[in-house]
Formats: structure tokens, sequence, C-alpha cells
């Protein structure tokens, strides 16, 4: 089965480096990374190819999952691709608390910075299973309108974020 990608973008009323810098930038990050319900905790950045971001993600129960991406090549402000993973709270890799075990274990995500206009910027990202089984890759396609909904709402955090920065 060939890997199929999920895409979704979202202009943002934002100069192109800001948006960058709220990907690149843990004191950005964690006020609006994540799915809505989410509050981002620990956060700790290596902004470095081979470099670590690793996070909590508290939800409204106070449960705490664990996440990480793993940078591959950044050239600012265009792109960003990196692995990324559940993982435990040292940042071992892990499999997703859903889907049985199904979900596959490492995404590779591509993150585009396009500029609009002076002031604007379409934000696209690009997400695909990494080395994953014909099972892990099925689930992840099966799931595309809940992945949507997902990074839909972390744009609206992202926007809401960027509203006060200007």
């Amino acid at each position: 089965m060939p890997d199929q990608e999920f895409v979704i973008s979202r202009v943002f009323e934002a100069p192109r480096p800001l948006v960058f810098d709220c990907f690149t930038d843990v004191e950005h990050m964690k006020h609006w990374w994540g799915p809505k319900g989410i509050a981002i905790v620990n956060p700790s950045l290596d902004l470095s190819v081979g470099g670590l971001f690793h996070y909590g993600m508290r939800n409204k129960d106070g449960g705490i999952m664990w996440g990480r991406f793993v940078y591959r090549e950044i050239v600012r402000p265009e792109r960003i691709v990196l692995i990324n993973a559940f993982s435990d709270d040292h940042a071992g890799l892990t499999r997703a608390p859903f889907f049985d075990g199904k979900w596959p274990l490492e995404m590779l995500s591509t993150f585009l910075f396009e500029e609009v206009e002076p002031k604007r910027t379409r934000f696209t990202v690009r997400w695909s299973p990494h080395e994953a089984s014909e099972e892990e890759r099925a689930v992840f396609t099966a799931n595309f309108p809940s992945m949507n909904g997902g990074w839909t709402g972390t744009f609206e955090k992202l926007d809401a974020y960027l509203s006060t920065l200007k």
C-alpha cells in the first residue's frame, strides 16, 4: 500500500518569520501547540538537525501524554522536516495510546511556510507514516477526518495566540 499523505493548510494573518518562530521557539510553542483542550507542560527544545523537541500534553483531566520531534531539516523561514512520535517522559519512543497500537509509531512531518503577502503566511503540513506496516498505514488513512479536526483545532489555537502578539 503506497503512502498517502495527509495535507492541510491555513493562512495566518502574521508575517512568515513570526509564524516560523511560533514553531521553533519553545516560549511560543507552550502557548498554542497541540489539540484544543491540551496544555503543553515541561517542554524542552534543541532546534538543530538531529535535535529534539520533547513535551507533555496535559488533558483537562490532568493526564499527561508525551510527544517528541526529531528534526531532520530546518530552513528558516521556509520549511521544517521532522519525525514526530509519542514518547515517554524521558523522550523514549512509545506507541500512541489509541487504536490498539495500530497507529504508526513515527510520522514524517513537513511544515511549509509560504509568504502570501508581507503580513500573511500560508502554513501547510504534510504528514505521512514513517516506516509503517500496511496495517498502520491503513489506520492512518482511515483517520484523515479526525486528523483534519485535530489540526484545525491546533490552527485555531495558533491563530488566537498570534492575535495576542500584534
